[in-house]
């Protein structure tokens, strides 16, 4: 094999070993320190960085930092006073024999390689190709590298087949927008990317294939917020024949346990994970994605105050949140009664003094038989606080809020742990406040519990869905369910949220028309990839782990798009741009 022109050795590896040996090295010039009769130069790669030194000031003056180069030199000791043990290769330096700058670095740099996380992120976007280089931030993108491939390994040891499903497919209606493709060959035509593979891994399973995966990209034309990548996202999409949800279980614990323990010291959740049906989740935590390293729970005490004689209790939902003890002063809880005014709701709170009575302006509209049953039903000791919440419709939303917001204030909340649950029994229906119809809340392509005598015999909005997230740490982290293989319960299921079988037909032609040809039962879900390595980098900002993220507003300024194309570009494809 040819010897490598630029390099023998990377950086990181040149241990005492080589010393006194002649080595080829390569890299970037991290830092450069002139002290008249000598220069020192660290060389930085992928693996390290190592010391070069040499006598020829003039020879190496002008050399810029970030410029690429080669050297050759001679690997010596250094004095025990000058061994730097904060370096892998502190013991050793090169000195120079001979330097080829490969690239030089002619502009001023925008930040500073190693403190580039301190600037702004569309700095840092727009420079990404620089900030990438930064130790941190390069070993993020190392770190996914990892995880995918041990993702992989896990799925092909339980004997899931890879299989890649298209990029350029048809548009569909699966919740969020679209980014739409025009066709050249096809006038006035559309081709879409995939929201995820969700119909054609479906189509997988009715071709007879046992069990499927991929690392899949979906596109998606919706808001970004900090755990939500704008425009494209990678997850883990499996599904399997003739399953049911306790297989998907088995799988989804199996993958998320294997990953969590191997790529992190945390505590994990131990096999099986918590399950929580929506409806409970919605109550005692006031979301569908419960932090459950939180202990505080939500409890519904309308039946108590509504007999009350306190107007704003009447007619409402009243909940409420037990504290074992607060050590803070007054101008805190105004705080917190300021915090719930932001998001839209009136906070009141309890004291339990010592003697047990109530310490509240509230407690004036309180009988003693309203006290006694508070007492009873929350199991309230001296000390307790209680903080009440009453909306008619967003009661459950704004606890949930106040939940997470008392967790932080208090540091009631585990950071050493990763706290898994599963929340199942999602409703299939919801009902669209605007227009006053039924509308599915999930995934449409789900089977409803009871299948198609619930559908043809019970309220729509008492049908549960076989649907399920898998959660952690207050993040949804997998959506999933067992879908519905069976044309007559989906043509029914569309029915009622107002879609008949022509739209249907027209809108889901391939599973429709596969599904006369005898579909097995199956089911799946699809970790999401970029939010697993947010958590376990502990990073706050999803975009963290990608190598090249859009912005929070959807931009790109390195590669300057979205841009304008040509006209050339849009006459062949049909389009004219509207002023």
């Amino acid at each position: 094999m040819k010897e490598n022109i630029y390099r023998t050795i990377y950086c990181g590896e040149v241990t005492t070993e080589y010393v006194g040996k002649e080595l080829k090295l390569a890299g970037w010039v991290n830092s450069i320190r002139n002290l008249g009769g000598l220069i020192f130069i660290t060389l930085r790669d992928e693996t390290g960085i190592v010391q070069l030194i040499s006598e020829e000031v003039d020879k190496y003056i002008n050399i810029t930092r970030e410029s690429t180069i080669t050297i050759t030199g001679i690997v010596q000791n250094r004095t025990k006073d000058m061994i730097n043990h904060n370096m892998k290769t502190g013991e050793i330096e090169v000195l120079i024999k001979s330097l080829e700058i490969l690239g030089e670095c002619e502009n001023v740099l925008p930040f500073e390689i190693s403190r580039s996380k301190e600037s702004t992120e569309d700095t840092r976007l727009k420079y990404r190709y620089l900030d990438l280089r930064n130790e941190e931030v390069h070993n993020n993108i190392l770190f996914r590298s990892k995880v995918i491939d041990f993702i992989r390994t896990t799925m092909k040891s339980m004997n899931f087949t890879e299989i890649q499903t298209p990029i350029i497919t048809a548009t569909s209606p699966e919740g969020a927008r679209d980014f739409i493709v025009p066709s050249r060959k096809f006038k006035g035509k559309f081709y879409a990317l995939p929201q995820a593979p969700q119909i054609f891994k479906q189509l997988l399973m009715v071709s007879g294939f046992n069990k499927y995966f991929q690392i899949a990209p979906c596109f998606r034309d919706e808001d970004p917020r900090s755990d939500r990548l704008y425009g494209e996202f990678y997850q883990l999409d499996f599904e399997m024949s003739f399953a049911t949800e306790e297989d998907v279980y088995q799988v989804g614990q199996k993958v998320f346990y294997d990953i969590f323990t191997n790529f992190s010291d945390k505590e994990v959740s131990p096999i099986p994970f918590k399950r929580i049906p929506y409806q409970e989740s919605i109550l005692k935590y006031g979301t569908d994605k419960p932090d459950l390293r939180n202990p505080l729970e939500i409890t519904d005490i309308t039946e108590i105050l509504s007999k009350s004689d306190f107007e704003p209790f009447k007619d409402t939902t009243i909940r409420a949140i037990k504290v074992e003890s607060i050590d803070k002063p007054n101008s805190w809880y105004k705080q917190m009664e300021e915090y719930v005014k932001s998001i839209g709701g009136i906070l009141g709170y309890i004291k339990v003094s010592e003697d047990m009575s109530f310490k509240s302006s509230l407690d004036k509209f309180f009988t003693d038989d309203i006290r006694n049953e508070l007492k009873e039903n929350l199991s309230l000791q001296k000390g307790n606080v209680i903080f009440i919440i009453a909306d008619k419709s967003n009661c459950a939303k704004l606890m949930g809020q106040l939940r997470i917001k008392l967790g932080n204030e208090l540091n009631l909340i585990d950071k050493s742990k990763y706290i898994f649950c599963i929340v199942n029994d999602f409703p299939f229906y919801e009902l669209d406040e605007e227009e006053g119809t039924i509308a599915f809340s999930h995934n449409p392509f789900s089977m409803p519990q009871g299948g198609l005598d619930a559908l043809n015999n019970q309220n729509p909005l008492d049908i549960k869905a076989y649907q399920y997230d898998f959660v952690c740490n207050g993040y949804e982290m997998a959506s999933g369910g067992v879908r519905n293989h069976d044309r007559k319960i989906l043509k029914k299921a569309f029915e009622i949220a107002g879609y008949d079988e022509e739209v249907v037909k027209a809108k889901f032609p391939s599973l429709y028309e596969a599904f006369r040809y005898g579909a097995p039962p199956h089911a799946g879900m699809a970790p999401g990839i970029d939010r697993i390595l947010m958590l376990l980098k502990d990073e706050e900002n999803i975009r963290e782990m990608v190598a090249f993220p859009l912005s929070a507003n959807g931009s790109d300024a390195m590669m300057g798009c979205p841009g304008e194309v040509f006209e050339k570009q849009l006459r062949e494809t049909h389009i004219k741009i509207r002023d």
